[in-house]
């Protein structure tokens, strides 16, 4: 889930709208929101944070050191102003990245993958047996073919790929996909798009590479 912090609704919707056509699970937050949420949310549902975004807020009540306190998730700021002295501001005030908009939404989530392989060692892609499993949004391959699939189902795919060698519950999965405050929308629907991915993979594949265990979770399998 990506983390915008506005105190522009439009601002906060138009992000909202451009990060669900690529299939990433995103919400928004005034600054006063923010920093009350940052400071209570479980730490299960700061995990699901996969990176904050600061545009036009109060910066005394979203700190990079606080949000580091809580979630090792990139902080990244868009700044509409195009000036060396308001870079070097938010470079001082401790994000990793600064971001001058306007900026294609693909753009920011390359940076985000970047920042994320080098500070948090995250691989640009996992192999499994035959897949390859990117994590920049781009699909899977089989066989060195690629292997097209519908953007939740390759969230899916790549969100198993990246907690290799542990199991994830169906809330894990949705929190990652939707988001937790995606209320419009039934968690078991993660059933649905994980029974249409195994069925293409066990078609291409052979075999299913999704075990799943009641109560337990699912996890990928060589």
């Amino acid at each position: 889930m990506i983390v915008i912090v506005d105190e522009r609704d439009l601002v906060k919707e138009g992000y909202h709208s451009l990060f669900d056509r690529e299939g990433v699970a995103s919400a928004g937050f005034r600054s006063d929101e923010f920093g009350e949420w940052v400071s209570s949310a479980a730490d299960e549902d700061l995990e699901s944070v996969r990176a904050v975004l600061i545009g036009e807020c109060e910066e005394s009540l979203v700190s990079p050191s606080v949000i580091r306190g809580r979630t090792n998730a990139p902080v990244i700021a868009l700044s509409e102003q195009h000036s060396l002295e308001s870079t070097l501001h938010w470079f001082e005030s401790g994000v990793d990245d600064v971001i001058r908009k306007p900026v294609h939404i693909r753009e920011i989530l390359a940076r985000i993958s970047a920042i994320r392989r080098r500070v948090q060692k995250e691989a640009s892609h996992t192999q499994i047996g035959d897949m390859c499993i990117f994590m920049d949004g781009r699909d899977p391959e089989i066989g060195g073919e690629p292997f097209p699939l519908p953007r939740r189902e390759r969230r899916i795919l790549e969100f198993l790929a990246s907690n290799r060698g542990r199991r994830v519950t169906k809330t894990q999965v949705f929190n990652a996909i939707y988001g937790i405050f995606d209320e419009e929308v039934e968690e078991n629907v993660v059933e649905s798009h994980i029974s249409k991915l195994r069925k293409k993979l066990r078609e291409r594949l052979g075999f299913d590479p999704i075990d799943s265990k009641r109560f337990l979770g699912y996890r990928l399998i060589d």
